[in-house]
């Protein structure tokens, strides 16, 4: 328990040290993006696969998981900022009822949400009459939008800015919810990202949830399961404490989140890029 806590503590102290983007940004931190990005390579289909090694080599970059976290770095880059700005509203929605009821109109107004981001960049993935300039960044924004929709915070219901106004103690530290469940947690396995996406993986495929309606519309599914977590009783910790206990409990969610927005990042490319 001592060589935990002090694991913990380190975790946490490197977590808080890393420059905070915007809050609405900022998801599941590079590890967890990392894991889905390489957990979705090794699940693509050789022809999908042959694609997306084209389009980054196009772009200058080496691998899916090196380009997994770039949409949240946008605006610290030259001439990027910009676009950093625009796409920001894209990393998240924000649900206005009780029930996690999906309502473009009133949730993703002009398309201005994670749902609509994924809605735009897939199509212009799939689009070969684009550059491939212009499908080598929809590749980035696709691989960062289906981990961001799988991060509960970023599919939440509650008026915090996804739990980046909840303060909570964690390991002694002062912290917020948000970050926790961005990193934190999964920082208290004390594995890289490389060695995480192996210990998820030997787990073997995941079973992913059942399709609701409307089943023309997957991203809102995702969208609404993760807003589903954040209602579950006990989330928001009582006393605004993460012990053991709520660790034990959220991160085998937090992992399992991972692995489905892996495998569906997988078969969406595979649907996308054939």
């Amino acid at each position: 328990m001592k060589a935990l806590h002090k694991r913990r503590t380190i975790a946490a102290l490197l977590a808080l040290a890393i420059p905070a983007f915007a809050a609405t940004v900022q998801a599941w931190g590079d590890i967890g993006h990392r894991i889905v990005a390489e957990l979705a390579w090794r699940q693509l289909d050789p022809s999908a696969r042959a694609e997306v090694t084209r389009l980054l080599k196009a772009d200058g970059s080496d691998s899916l998981p090196d380009i997994a976290s770039w949409p949240d770095h946008l605006r610290d880059m030259p001439g990027k900022e910009d676009l950093g700005k625009a796409t920001g509203p894209l990393h998240y929605v924000n649900f206005r009822d009780g029930k996690c009821h999906y309502v473009p109109p009133r949730d993703c107004a002009d398309g201005r949400c994670v749902i609509g981001g994924l809605e735009k960049y897939v199509a212009i993935l799939g689009d070969r009459h684009k550059s491939n300039a212009e499908r080598a960044e929809a590749l980035k924004f696709v691989v960062h939008f289906v981990g961001d929709v799988h991060q509960p915070l970023h599919a939440g219901n509650r008026d915090d800015k996804g739990g980046n106004e909840y303060q909570v103690q964690f390991d002694g530290k002062g912290t917020n919810l948000h970050r926790v469940w961005d990193s934190q947690m999964l920082y208290t396995r004390d594995l890289k990202w490389q060695a995480y996406a192996d210990r998820l993986a030997a787990e073997g495929p995941v079973k992913l949830p059942r399709p609701i309606a409307p089943f023309d519309n997957p991203y809102a599914q995702w969208a609404e399961e993760s807003c589903s977590i954040v209602a579950t009783p006990g989330f928001y910790p009582d006393g605004h404490r993460i012990d053991d206990a709520y660790v034990a409990t959220n991160l085998p969610i937090a992992e399992t989140r991972l692995r489905e927005a892996a495998r569906r990042l997988a078969d969406l490319l595979n649907k996308t890029l054939d």
